[in-house]
């Protein structure tokens, strides 16, 4: 598909870095997320993946903020990946109001819960203090509408697939989509758990 059918916005963000018409992997992944499907999105470095699952997350939540509860969840491996992912989100909300948050470990946990508060939209946030936040009350996922891993190998090499599935068993009707350069059997797996009917989409 191509990128006429986002928000306004999207689009005016879009033309000023010059992006006019999405990569292949795009192209092939994009209308999938739209629709609200669950997707494994398999492509290597440089295939569009993050600014695909962006672009996708910006649109769903129609570039504006609402009420005080995360719609969006993004896991990442680190501290250093949220800090990147979250100047990626800015490119494509600037002029929106919605609210991007890092939530990662090396920060007061009782300052986090107390920002949390005050209302998030998207959440970039790394598994093991989404499992604290969690599981103290610090978070309320009950409006959650995306849940995102990407880079999605870090969850199987560091064994993080049960953090996980505890979040994800609690949750109502979810769109889950997990990025990778590889489909391992590990991430595979979680298919039987929380994205039974999901699609594969690869490049």
């Amino acid at each position: 598909m191509s990128f006429k059918k986002f928000h306004p916005l999207i689009k005016e963000a879009l033309l000023a870095r010059n992006m006019e018409t999405p990569l292949p992997f795009q192209k092939a992944i994009l209308s999938k997320l739209k629709g609200g499907m669950d997707v494994y999105g398999i492509a290597p470095t440089g295939a569009g993946k993050t600014t695909a699952f962006i672009l996708a997350t910006v649109h769903k939540l129609k570039a504006e903020a609402f009420e005080d509860s995360p719609r969006a969840l993004v896991m990442v491996k680190d501290k250093a990946a949220a800090l990147v992912l979250k100047e990626q989100f800015e490119h494509f909300t600037n002029e929106t109001d919605l609210r991007i948050y890092c939530a990662y470990d090396e920060y007061d946990l009782e300052k986090q819960k107390e920002e949390i508060y005050f209302g998030v939209d998207i959440m970039i946030v790394t598994p093991k203090r989404l499992n604290k936040l969690y599981f103290l009350n610090g978070i309320h996922l009950g409006q959650l509408q995306l849940f995102i891993m990407e880079d999605a190998e870090f969850l199987m090499r560091n064994n993080y697939q049960n953090d996980v599935l505890r979040v994800t068993e609690s949750l109502k009707k979810c769109q889950y989509v997990i990025m990778a350069e590889k489909l391992s059997p590990k991430l595979k797996s979680l298919q039987e758990n929380m994205m039974s009917h999901a699609l594969i989409v690869s490049s």
